[in-house]
């Protein structure tokens, strides 16, 4: 501290020096003395107002009573910006700023630009716990291989239940790759289903946990389990200590082919889908295949809508495809649903990186077509229904509106309806007829719900044709009712059959 006087004071001198004559300063150099006497002022005037003893010990009596602040200083004599015709007195150089000098602005701002490159590999296999199979190994350390990695996993409780074993395996698979492999803790066991994402205090049981383990920035988080578990788990890794790397291992159709291999997480808040949540793309997702053969029926079938989805809006080939093999996929076929998931996968994260708007910060979310009402669904059943599930209604339900409003031809909507009907899946839900006391359908509500959760003006994406999408921004809701009502219509003729 005594150095730290002795620099102030020197400091203190040749300020006097330097402002004891009145000086002719350019515009430009005027405001560099400024920074530096700002910054030397700031400096020292902290330094010297430390209550430290060993300060006042090397300094003289008489400067305890004579010194004064050095931020109570102001310069001996004026300071001249030089305007060119005219020069402009001023007693400092913030009051030469605010005389507007050339090139001395009353506002500026700096631009700041850079782009960061995000890469992370998704791998297709089967078996993915067998020691000899070498993906999970081959991601964890992709960018450092002479290293042990810290690995924190997370398990699907419903997962754990029908795979007896996997915790074993897990630890074998560790065991069998020490070298490159350390489990920090046996696998965290969390409930799945959408209802996980409506318990915020997970999230912080995560945090707290990937804290008291030690686990840091350079650490992982290995996740095993579906949609839901894959975006809170994420969102908690994403925010803890500002980012974990994950490695995703989804075990559902819907989330191996679409939300699992994305840049999304988040969860439920105020009764609205992933109001809370942060875009960060994992270390690597591995697709394991075997885990599609623990499914109920019920959950392998809902996952196929995000796969019309994607065909509907991004190749035409592919929904050609889906329905010619429609009865293969409905019998859960191990080859078809293979290729129907590799497909799926591609075409999503093709629009990912090709999209040019990884992150949404525009108006549009081209990749949720049928989505705003199937959010809303899911929601107004207490998330009853799957995802998938919402999302087969919501496609028939936009696909039957551009239908009334002349986009799209009636042949392309009985398709679409064939399609999803043929997997089994069901395209009314009593909770569409609801009203409020007004008599407003409450599914209406998804469409501000949708616009607000991405701001700006409303951005619904409907199709022209399989393969090409069209943003539409308004909403006729009269039509939009016509379409629920053909839609409750076609429902009760198939059930009267």
């Amino acid at each position: 501290m005594a150095h730290h006087h002795q620099v102030g004071v020197h400091a203190c001198c040749l300020l006097r020096v330097c402002l004891d004559g009145k000086l002719r300063l350019s515009s430009r150099l005027l405001r560099g003395v400024h920074g530096v006497l700002g910054i030397v002022l700031r400096w020292f005037g902290h330094a010297t107002c430390v209550d430290d003893p060993g300060v006042r010990r090397n300094r003289p009596a008489a400067a305890h009573t004579q010194a004064r602040p050095l931020t109570a200083l102001r310069p001996a004599s004026t300071l001249t910006v030089d305007r060119g015709e005219t020069d402009v007195p001023t007693s400092s150089p913030a009051r030469a700023a605010a005389a507007g000098g050339p090139g001395v602005p009353r506002s500026d701002v700096y631009v700041q630009r850079f782009s960061l490159p995000f890469e992370y590999p998704v791998y297709f296999t089967r078996d993915a716990l067998d020691p000899m199979n070498r993906a999970l190994r081959e991601a964890l350390t992709r960018l450092e291989r002479g290293r042990r990695h810290r690995v924190f996993p997370i398990v699907d409780r419903g997962l754990w239940s029908e795979c007896p074993g996997l915790g074993a395996r897990l630890e074998d698979y560790a065991s069998h790759h020490r070298d490159a492999i350390e489990l920090v803790a046996p696998p965290e066991l969390v409930s799945g289903g959408e209802r996980v994402k409506n318990n915020p205090d997970l999230v912080g049981a995560l945090q707290r946990r990937f804290y008291e383990t030690g686990i840091d920035r350079q650490s992982f988080v290995l996740i095993l389990g579906g949609g839901a578990i894959q975006d809170m788990a994420g969102f908690a890794a994403a925010t803890t200590p500002r980012g974990l790397r994950v490695i995703r291992m989804p075990s559902t159709v819907a989330s191996q082919n679409d939300s699992g291999v994305g840049v999304k997480n988040g969860i439920n808040a105020f009764d609205v889908k992933n109001f809370v949540g942060a875009f960060a793309p994992p270390f690597a997702v591995i697709n394991d295949l075997a885990f599609i053969d623990t499914l109920s029926d019920r959950d392998r079938r809902a996952g196929i809508s995000e796969a019309v989805k994607v065909a509907l809006l991004r190749d035409s080939g592919f929904f050609s495809w889906l329905v010619a093999s429609s009865a293969d996929l409905a019998g859960f076929d191990p080859e078809a649903m293979a290729l129907m998931i590799r497909r799926s996968a591609e075409l999503h994260l093709e629009h990912i990186g090709g999209g040019g708007d990884p992150f949404e910060f525009g108006s549009a979310k081209p990749l949720d077509f049928g989505h705003w009402a199937a959010h809303k669904l899911e929601s107004l059943t207490g998330y009853r229904l799957r995802h998938g599930e919402a999302v087969a209604i919501g496609i028939a339900l936009d696909c039957r509106y551009a239908v009334e409003k002349g986009l799209l031809g009636a042949h392309v909507l009985d398709q679409v309806c064939e399609l999803l009907e043929d997997l089994g899946l069901e395209l009314w839900h009593d909770v569409l007829g609801e009203r409020d006391a007004t008599g407003r359908l409450w599914i209406l509500d998804g469409l501000a719900e949708f616009r607000e959760h991405l701001g700006g003006e409303l951005t619904v994406t409907m199709i022209t044709d399989p393969g090409r999408p069209l943003d539409v921004h308004e909403i006729d809701e009269a039509s939009m009712e016509k379409a629920l009502d053909w839609l409750h219509r076609r429902h009760a003729s198939i059930r009267a059959r």
